[in-house]
């Protein structure tokens, strides 16, 4: 009769521990890629295998990165919460013949000063002093720290779809953010293929928005895991002062999207405050990741900004 009251028990915890450690569903991008322009797809699948990442260990830590093209000028690619180096293949693809452009993979580290140790150390192991970085999202606030933690090495920036530093984040998400390191991974990722599905993609009307939403898919279906996503969320929410940058003589273009579903008007408006002589380029109908579903036009927005390296 005792064994028969700890059995419930027993279930109950064995049942919470099935749910907890259920695995995240995996689909690849070909897998998911059904809907997507059959020219976009295939231009991603084959720099995925003309470019496979390169690997270096920095702190224990193993990051992943691409660096292409000869040109003397380098750019720096940096992609935000649901993404990875090959994010940018088409700007990467377009600019290659002219720039040095590098971009990398954040692995699951959760500051900004190790991201920015992490980056700093692959640009060291390519040969790159001075550079000019494009980052988007979280990209975008890392790129921000970057200028305000080593102006000396970076010549332009390019804050795209971004926020400045700011207490509206972390507010809005305290209970989640407090909750995120005890959810089990197939949940935190549904959530996000949700926010993904009813979102990122109705917002991406311009250009090819299945190739954003079949992208954005792959991550949340195994190519990201809740570490990486955990540790960005930490850097999106992390202080830092941010750079005075018509002081430090730093050029400054700002991207902005007047649908982006992920930045709401008033951080889009207090990232033009905060960077008043910054060059503004507002985007109409193209969402929260344009360099991916309307890419030639972003590409060119980037070399008018850069000009001739």
């Amino acid at each position: 009769m005792k064994s028969k009251k700890w059995l419930l028990p027993l279930l109950l915890v064995a049942a919470i521990l099935v749910v907890y450690v259920w695995p995240v569903p995996q689909r690849s991008f070909e897998q998911l890629a059904g809907k997507v322009d059959a020219d976009d797809a295939r231009s991603l699948l084959d720099f995925r295998q003309a470019h496979p990442p390169q690997t270096l260990d920095v702190g224990g830590v193993t990051w992943e990165y691409v660096a292409l093209g000869q040109g003397g000028e380098t750019i720096l690619f940096l992609h935000g919460m649901t993404g990875a180096y090959d994010i940018w293949w088409q700007q990467m693809e377009a600019l290659q013949d002219r720039y040095r452009v590098i971009s990398v993979t954040y692995p699951a580290v959760d500051s900004l000063e190790a991201m920015r140790a992490g980056v700093l150390a692959i640009l060291d192991a390519e040969g790159v002093d001075r550079f000019d970085v494009v980052g988007s999202s979280l990209g975008g606030y890392f790129a921000q720290y970057l200028v305000a933690s080593v102006p000396d090495r970076i010549e332009k920036a390019v804050f795209a779809n971004t926020f400045p530093p700011n207490g509206i984040i972390a507010e809005k998400n305290k209970t989640l953010g407090a909750l995120l390191p005890y959810l089990p991974a197939w949940l935190i990722m549904k959530v996000m293929s949700g926010s993904m599905v009813e979102k990122v993609y109705p917002a991406a009307g311009v250009g090819d928005a299945e190739l954003v939403l079949a992208f954005g898919l792959e991550q949340t279906h195994g190519r990201m895991s809740k570490a990486q996503l955990l540790g960005r969320y930490r850097c999106v929410v992390e202080p830092f002062a941010p750079p005075d940058v018509a002081a430090l003589g730093i050029p400054i273009l700002i991207i902005e999207a007047d649908n982006d579903p992920l930045v709401e008007p008033a951080l889009r408006e207090m990232l033009k405050t905060t960077y008043p002589s910054a060059q503004v380029v507002t985007r109409q109908d193209v969402g929260h990741f344009s360099y991916l579903n309307d890419a030639a036009a972003y590409t060119q927005i980037l070399e008018d900004f850069f000009g001739a390296p």
